[in-house]
């Protein structure tokens, strides 16, 4: 890296005092700072500009390191949402996939504050903070004009908005940490709090936000599905419900249609769906980390089913559907093939795979044992797009917001409204195109379980079944929650780093 100026360095000690105390090492952050040109003259030329809120972006996807869990994206929050939901779970397989008992733990809703899964997405969130308030920091130091800088704090802010919305969601009582040179020792604030901050932060911003659509951007429809996210699940975050609001954020957005074919969103190429509102971008060739989840659920025979010469990247044989969750799907249900079930084909032979244990690889959806599962138990993730010899890296892009969550938004507002027949046209939409009639008959119970079919192992069921009390019942493998346990605790590592903090309740 090019030697700074002492201003630079000391902006670079920030950085370190402000990671330490997030329980993050500052050695696997790299800021890339638009170090080679100097405050007062940067933002003469517009791709300076987009280099540096590209980082941003780039924070989406994650970082690798070895302190909590390895790998980014998938690993660090994709995992946690899932495998405590009524949705997925990692079983052990043999030695497989013990890890310290963290899967375990979670499964079983009595996860500690030591979980490694748990730390990885407070270090995701705060890693993507850190980044969004050293670019605001340069911003506020460069050359713009006050006009100029306001579409791009706007921009950034929304970012940073998205993070604490996460943290909101998963932790609730967080440091809000918003300037870059303050090198305190944060306090916990409430999830009140931080609900009213990610609220501000995207009403204030949204004036300035870019108009219609621009995709992996955070836009004024971006924008507004977020706040439409905060609104639905208000009443679980404060205590607060607010329906209505929810459903006039839905209004706002504009532009979008769902993609006739469902699995169009989820293809290689998927950049180009017509239904796609927020996705995170990932490219092999230009070096991206973190979106290898298909590698984590197959069989480690799995590549013979995608091309004869099992050109296609190692796989992990973890994550796969909880027992029930492809029950949920009618036979005739387009998007039940988001899960994989049944006999394996290899490619070559034309015969079923045979495991070395000398059964044949049959994807089942009974686990007999959760701590001792064989190989081929557990239905697979199969929703995105799988082709011979690709990368451990994919090239799809990872889903965030699709246009038929807005739909599926305004169907549960109406319903928990009193107004069931008002959420008939936008259930229709997305069972339409799933080959399904819609009932007569649209309760909660029916858009819980319609929630689980539409966006299977999209990273959301968590939030869901918190929203909807499911959460808090005996599942498979899982007795009663308390009701505590909606929220994670902050990582041991975390609190012992900055003893201004608190923990939750609870723990």
């Amino acid at each position: 890296m090019i030697q700074k100026a002492i201003r630079m360095k000391t902006r670079n000690k920030i950085v370190l005092y402000s990671l330490l105390w997030l329980g993050f090492s500052c050695t696997n952050l790299d800021e890339h700072l638009y170090d080679r040109v100097k405050d007062d003259e940067f933002g003469s030329a517009p791709n300076e500009v987009e280099a540096l809120v590209g980082g941003a972006y780039s924070s989406l996807r994650g970082f690798r390191d070895d302190i909590s869990n390895s790998f980014p994206t998938c690993e660090y929050v994709f995992f946690l949402n899932e495998v405590v939901s009524d949705e997925a779970t990692i079983p052990t397989r043999g030695t497989d996939w013990f890890d310290g008992g963290q899967y375990q733990d979670a499964q079983r809703h009595q996860w500690n504050s030591d979980n490694g899964m748990i730390l990885s997405a407070w270090r995701y969130c705060y890693a993507g903070i850190a980044k969004v308030n050293s670019i605001i920091y340069q911003i506020d130091q460069s050359g713009l004009s006050e006009d100029e800088k306001e579409p791009i704090y706007a921009e950034l802010r929304a970012v940073r908005a998205y993070y604490y919305y996460t943290l909101l969601d998963m932790f609730g009582n967080v440091p809000v940490v918003t300037d870059f040179e303050d090198q305190g020792l944060p306090s916990n604030s409430s999830r009140a709090e931080v609900y009213a901050f990610v609220e501000t932060e995207l009403l204030e911003s949204l004036p300035f936000l870019q108009d219609g659509i621009a995709y992996s951007k955070f836009t004024k429809n971006v924008g507004y599905a977020l706040l439409a996210r905060l609104y639905l699940n208000s009443e679980a975050f404060i205590g607060t419900p607010r329906w209505q609001d929810c459903i006039d954020m839905c209004q706002n957005i504009s532009g979008y249609t769902l993609n006739p074919d469902f699995f169009a969103n989820f293809a290689t190429q998927n950049q180009t769906s017509s239904e796609i509102i927020l996705a995170i971008p990932y490219d092999s060739d230009a070096g991206t980390v973190g979106n290898y989840l298909s590698s984590m659920t197959y069989h480690y025979l799995h590549a013979y089913t995608v091309s004869p010469t099992a050109n296609y990247p190692w796989c992990g044989n973890g994550i796969c559907a909880q027992p029930g969750a492809y029950s949920m799907f009618d036979d005739a249900d387009y998007r039940k093939a988001s899960l994989l079930a049944g006999e394996q084909i290899n490619i070559a032979t034309g015969s079923v795979l045979i495991m070395d244990s000398g059964e044949p690889l049959i994807y089942t959806e009974e686990i007999h044992e959760f701590t001792d599962a064989f190989q081929n138990e557990g239905v697979r993730l199969a929703k995105y797009e799988v082709l011979p010899g690709e990368n451990w890296e994919r090239d799809h892009d990872w889903v965030v917001i699709r246009y038929s969550e807005i739909l599926m938004m305004q169907a549960e507002c109406y319903v928990r409204m009193g107004a069931p027949e008002l959420a008939a046209p936008f259930v229709s939409q997305v069972r339409s195109r799933a080959g399904m009639d819609t009932p007569a008959l649209i309760d909660l119970d029916f858009i819980n379980k319609e929630l689980l079919r539409e966006f299977a192992f999209e990273g959301r069921r968590r939030t869901d079944n918190i929203r909807f009390g499911t959460f808090f019942e005996p599942w498979w493998e899982k007795e009663s929650t308390p009701e505590y346990r909606a929220l994670f605790p902050i990582p041991t590592s975390v609190l012992s780093a900055n003893t201004n903090l608190t923990q939750n309740p609870g723990y």
